[in-house]
């Protein structure tokens, strides 16, 4: 998880490292899940290291953290930064190509046995997406890894494609 994900929930108010995980898991539903519970409490002590925030007086809910004036610019730098996630298919066609020269392994049955994960998890990401009520951030969210997984689909149909007819010539 991003730190600064933490920072723009703090950025709404001060909370507890136990409240920020409950908000993430609301606005995440099913993937929040997935979350270990330490990496909330991980990138707190480093962005308090990094002095992006501040612990305020322990209370009976726990500690208490609050954005700094340096954590709310680097929320603010993060809005609007513009970024895409980088989608590892280099790396996996780096391995249809190193399995094919070094003759280790048919590239058809690698494709193969991407597509059966990847339908794997469209599976298990479609039933949670329909789980979620509708217009749920979460939804959304869920509906964006599908197409996504999709999409992936629709290139390793391609790429079984190339390596059928580099086959056939």
């Amino acid at each position: 998880m991003q730190q600064e994900v933490v920072l723009a929930l703090l950025a709404k108010e001060p909370s507890t490292g136990s409240r920020l995980r409950a908000r993430l898991n609301e606005a995440l539903g099913p993937l929040g899940e997935a979350m270990n519970d330490g990496q909330i409490y991980v990138n707190l002590s480093r962005l308090e290291r990094a002095g992006l925030i501040v612990r305020q007086a322990s209370g009976a809910l726990g500690k208490v953290y609050e954005l700094t004036p340096a954590g709310a610019e680097r929320v603010a730098e993060w809005l609007s930064e513009v970024s895409w996630p980088k989608p590892d298919l280099a790396e996996f066609h780096l391995k249809l190509v190193a399995a094919a020269q070094a003759r280790l392994a048919d590239p058809i049955t690698i494709v193969d046995t991407q597509r059966r994960e990847l339908l794997r998890r469209l599976r298990e990401v479609g039933r949670a997406a329909m789980a979620e009520p509708e217009g749920s951030h979460a939804g959304l969210l869920l509906e964006g890894i599908v197409l996504r997984l999709q999409a992936d689909l629709r290139w390793l149909e391609a790429c079984e494609g190339a390596w059928t007819d580099r086959r056939h010539r």
